[in-house]
């Protein structure tokens, strides 16, 4: 089954490809020849993942998936949030995101966070959201090489190690990511089950 990933983040489609398996061929922006810069300026989410999907949905009448995701920290009110690719400016600097945040917590004790990420499905026509969520803490100084964004300073709940130290096996056992896209995968598949019995959806 053809689905387009409203991306052109290799990290994110080497993720996503991780989860989904072989059941799916994951187009990426490049494969279908979209080079728009999708604007995402809805202050939610929720609203991001939506306008993506709808963008390019609009664009090429197939079925398309988009995602968004934010870090929220509990001292910080939420934040960065849905700011969090454009915390410290618009050149998306994952070192400044990291330095600014850092920065703000310094003489904070709460150092409670949470990833979290939406996922909105255009499917034959319709609309649909998942979601995924992982409670963690920021730590004070980066660790690890591997993932990308925030991974370097959060420890998820009940590990030790930051999600930059994880090999991507064990990040997509328990990350937001993979919790959404899990979600995701089991619609799909179910919808192919569907299909095969032909029964109606």
């Amino acid at each position: 089954m053809n689905i387009v990933f409203a991306s052109n983040n290799l990290h994110k489609i080497r993720e996503i490809n991780n989860v989904l398996g072989n059941s799916f061929k994951l187009l990426s922006l490049s494969d279908i020849n979209m080079e728009e810069d999708i604007p995402e300026n809805e202050p939610t989410l929720e609203g991001n993942a939506l306008h993506k999907a709808r963008f390019i949905h609009l664009a090429t009448g197939m079925n398309v998936f988009a995602d968004d995701t934010g870090l929220e920290t509990e001292a910080l009110n939420g934040e960065p949030g849905v700011h969090s690719a454009r915390f410290a400016g618009e050149n998306k600097d994952p070192q400044a995101n990291i330095d600014k945040l850092l920065s703000l917590l310094e003489k904070k004790t709460n150092r409670k966070a949470r990833f979290r990420t939406v996922i909105a499905l255009i499917f034959e026509g319709k609309e649909y959201l998942f979601e995924g969520i992982v409670n963690g803490e920021i730590i004070s100084e980066r660790r690890g090489t591997s993932g990308f964004g925030y991974d370097p300073v959060f420890v998820p709940e009940g590990k030790n190690s930051t999600f930059a130290e994880m090999d991507l096996d064990e990040k997509n056992k328990i990350s937001h990511r993979a919790r959404a896209f899990a979600r995701l995968k089991a619609f799909l598949s179910a919808y192919g089950r569907e299909e095969e019995t032909g029964s109606s959806f």
